[in-house]
């Protein structure tokens, strides 16, 4: 039987392994944590978005990062500071405007896709994993916001989104919790929301029922190509600093790297150029634990435009808060100062206690293009599926589908 590595038991490498072992190879995932989904994949925005698909490659962007450098608290932050990665990073960002539109357009085609996947995968593994499909629901502050997401509708329309524009008095029907009056939205009725964790774990365990092997704790510190296969080789990550950890090494006949951030550190180890920069981005997770609280909360999912921010309801009892952007390296520091915005935004938009919040933060493994990389490596039997940026949760489901189609041709059951 045809045995698969894979790296990493995040969404992707979850999703990746799940498609691999259904179609019928052998799967191996390894993961440097304790558990799936303790990284990227385990607090979210929880948004499942096409809505979202727009890359962020326009000049807008560049604009409005220039102008928010000098705010502690602002949507999109860099750290000045130099580096080399982050600068030319940057610098082959600006080359993919040029893109922007064709990008935008494929990757809302790509989300649309994903959703019936998951769904489908959710109902044959009986997954609860708190969904809710009440739409995602736009909200614009002025003229000029409202002006500048007509443009990006056309795009996401074009890619085959049912997307409707709705006014203030439409937008308090959607969701009556929001406190605020707007200038105007845009409402999407087929995108939804859930628990990127527990749909992880689910998944995760639906894989080990179907034979796939989770080697946990594992730090791999080699991939080696070979004709006939790769050798991985791998140490205990939790043995104590100064104690030498325990070697172990297997082959096997392919590696898929799902790696996240630690992507692009792996695919220069075997000669590949994968460059993904990891995109800080932090989250709250408000705990309902009084009546009002539970009534007042919103169950649609909604965007601020101004603010970058988003909600997703998980359950009756959690209503998750994200946002921001930040260029700062591998930094995982939650900063009062990025965390404090998120909870002034909830107490502002709605009537609920802020009393129990839980922040979080986590590294969005971002290409320059804002696409994501399903493709061959240059040595044989080397495969990625990484770099699915701020879209890893809506994309996951339609990438493994695709690295599937690449494996099975090279090595077909």
């Amino acid at each position: 039987m045809t045995h698969i590595a894979v790296l990493g038991a995040g969404i992707s490498g979850v999703t990746t392994a799940y498609s691999l072992a259904l179609k019928g190879y052998k799967v191996t995932v390894f993961e440097r944590l304790r558990y799936p989904a303790m990284d990227t994949s385990f607090a979210n925005g929880g948004q499942l978005s096409a809505c979202n698909a727009e890359v962020w490659n326009n000049i807008g962007t560049i604009v409005k990062g220039l102008k928010w450098m000098t705010r502690r608290d602002a949507p999109l932050l860099m750290n000045p500071k130099p580096s080399w990665h982050k600068y030319s990073w940057m610098a082959e960002f600006a080359r993919h405007i040029t893109n922007y539109r064709s990008n935008t357009i494929k990757t809302t085609r790509m989300a649309i896709a994903a959703r019936e996947h998951l769904f489908r995968i959710a109902e044959e593994e009986n997954i609860d994993f708190d969904l809710e499909r009440r739409g995602i629901l736009h909200v614009y502050h002025n003229a000029e916001e409202f002006e500048d997401a007509k443009k990006v509708n056309a795009l996401l329309v074009e890619g085959g989104l049912e997307r409707n524009p709705v006014t203030n008095e439409e937008i308090k029907s959607i969701e009556p919790s929001l406190k605020g009056d707007y200038y105007a939205g845009f409402y999407t009725p087929s995108d939804s929301t859930g628990d990127i964790h527990k749909f992880t774990v689910g998944l995760a365990k639906a894989c080990e029922a179907r034979g796939v092997t989770f080697t946990f704790d594992a730090e791999v510190s080699s991939i080696t190509p070979k004709e006939d296969g790769v050798r991985i080789d791998w140490h205990d990550a939790t043995a104590p600093a100064g104690v030498p950890a325990e070697g172990h090494s297997a082959n096997f006949d392919g590696v898929v790297i799902c790696a996240g951030c630690a992507s692009r550190k792996f695919a220069k180890s075997v000669g590949d150029r994968i460059n993904i920069y990891p995109v800080k981005g932090y989250s709250i997770t408000v705990n309902i634990n009084d009546e009002n609280s539970w009534h007042k909360a919103p169950y649609v999912s909604l965007l601020d435009e101004s603010a970058k921010i988003v909600t997703s309801r998980l359950g009756d009892k959690r209503l998750r808060v994200a946002g921001t952007a930040e260029y700062n390296g591998f930094n995982r520091d939650i900063r009062a100062d990025r965390i404090e915005p998120l909870v002034r935004w909830t107490r502002e938009n709605f009537e609920i206690e802020t009393e129990h919040v839980v922040p979080w933060t986590g590294l969005r493994p971002m290409m320059p293009d804002m696409m994501p990389r399903v493709q061959r490596g240059s040595k044989p039997n080397v495969y990625y599926n990484t770099g699915h940026g701020h879209l890893g949760w809506t994309l996951s489901p339609i990438t493994a589908e695709m690295l599937l189609e690449l494996v099975t041709h090279d090595h077909p059951i």
